[in-house]
C-alpha cells in the first residue's frame, strides 16, 4: 500500500511539475484582465473618479486619480503579457497601500476586517508576482532568455535547492 501511494503521488506530483507554469500564468491573465478592465473604466469617467478622491481626501485629486488609474490600465496590460511582471507591481503595491491607508481602513475595525479587505489580498497577489515572476510563459522570460539573463527559476531554482538540501545532510 505504501509502495502504491508514493508511486501515485510521484506521477501526480510529476504530472503538476510539468504544468506549473499554468499557474502564473492563469493568474497574470484573469489578475491583469480585472485592473486592465477597471483602469480602462476609471480612465473613461476620470470626472467622477477625480470625484471620488476630492472625497476621500486625497491629495492633488486630479492628478492622483489619473495616476492611479493610469498605473491599473498600463499595469493590468503589463500583467497580462507577462512583460515588466516585476516592476509594475512595485506601482500597483503602492496603489493598493494608498488605497488601504487613506480610504480602506477609514472602515476597518481588526485584523479579521484587515485580512477580508480586497485590497489585502490584491497586495498579497502582486508581492507574489514580484517576488516569484511571471513564470516561464511570459513576455519576461521569452526576453529573459533572448538576452542571456539567467532567472533563477524552474529547474535552476530546483537545481539549487538539490544543492542546499545535500549540504544541509
Amino acid at each position: 500500500m505504501r509502495q502504491l501511494i508514493a508511486t501515485t503521488s510521484s506521477r501526480v506530483l510529476g504530472y503538476l511539475h510539468r504544468i506549473e507554469w499554468l499557474g502564473p500564468l492563469v493568474v497574470r491573465l484573469v489578475f491583469g484582465y480585472f485592473w486592465l478592465e477597471t483602469g480602462i473604466a476609471k480612465v473613461h469617467n476620470l470626472d467622477g473618479f477625480v470625484q471620488r478622491f476630492i472625497g476621500w481626501g486625497i491629495p492633488h485629486p486630479a492628478f492622483s486619480a489619473a495616476l492611479s488609474a493610469w498605473t491599473e490600465l498600463v499595469g493590468g496590460l503589463l500583467l497580462m503579457l507577462g512583460l515588466c511582471t516585476r516592476l509594475v507591481c512595485i506601482p500597483m503595491l503602492i496603489n493598493m497601500a494608498v488605497a488601504v491607508t487613506l480610504v480602506v481602513s477609514t472602515n476597518l475595525m481588526g485584523l479579521d476586517d484587515y485580512v477580508e479587505a480586497d485590497e489585502i489580498v490584491y497586495s498579497l497577489i502582486f508581492f507574489w508576482l514580484l517576488v516569484s515572476g511571471p513564470g516561464k510563459a511570459s513576455l519576461d522570460t521569452w526576453l529573459a532568455r533572448a538576452l542571456g539573463i539567467r532567472t533563477y527559476s524552474g529547474a535552476a531554482r530546483d537545481e539549487t535547492s538539490t544543492r542546499t538540501r545535500a549540504m544541509a545532510h
